[in-house]
């Protein structure tokens, strides 16, 4: 599985290849990553040098605490990367932007009203996939025109789910 993993404002592309290689940035690497009892504390042996840190989940992603440095990462998997694109990132804001099904699935839920003002990154619609939830968020500020699915409904991938309005200073 391929991930983008963002330290610190940098980006390097991680591919985990099996249990003990992975490659990051197209360099291949013999890794051993494990818990250390039963706390926030992990062992990372790579290339024969020791490493550890304390790792503890945050609402934007991990913070890692190694050697006395704190490192923020984000951590976005390549399905994760296609739901985006499929969803609208860096949709244009010229005219009304319709937030289209990447794939089929159910409609879970739908946190937002026709009429609502949202903000980028706002959740709009809560989609399941292959017994996965994937919440499905605005690409931009604006308002909610209309809502065409219900939670519990089954729609096909290209759906229209719903039409937002950008704002006007985008």
């Amino acid at each position: 599985m391929k991930y983008l993993a963002t330290v610190n404002g940098t980006t390097f592309e991680v591919d985990i290849n099996e249990d003990s290689h992975v490659t990051v940035d197209g360099e291949r690497y013999e890794i051993d990553f494990r818990a250390i009892g039963n706390g926030p504390l992990y062992s990372l042996l790579i290339g024969g040098n020791s490493y550890e840190g304390h790792i503890e989940g945050t609402d934007d992603g991990w913070q890692v605490l190694h050697k006395g440095d704190l490192y923020m990462v984000e951590i976005e998997d390549e399905r994760s990367q296609r739901l985006m694109s499929l969803g609208g990132a860096g949709a244009s804001t010229k005219g009304d932007y319709y937030l289209k099904a990447p794939m089929p699935g159910l409609v879970v839920s739908v946190p937002v009203k026709e009429g609502q003002e949202i903000r980028q990154g706002d959740i709009l619609v809560v989609l399941e996939s292959m017994k996965m939830q994937n919440e499905l968020k605005s690409p931009l500020d604006g308002t909610i025109l209309r809502i065409q699915v219900n939670p519990e409904d089954t729609i096909q991938q290209d759906a229209v789910l719903l039409v937002l309005s950008p704002s006007d200073d985008q």
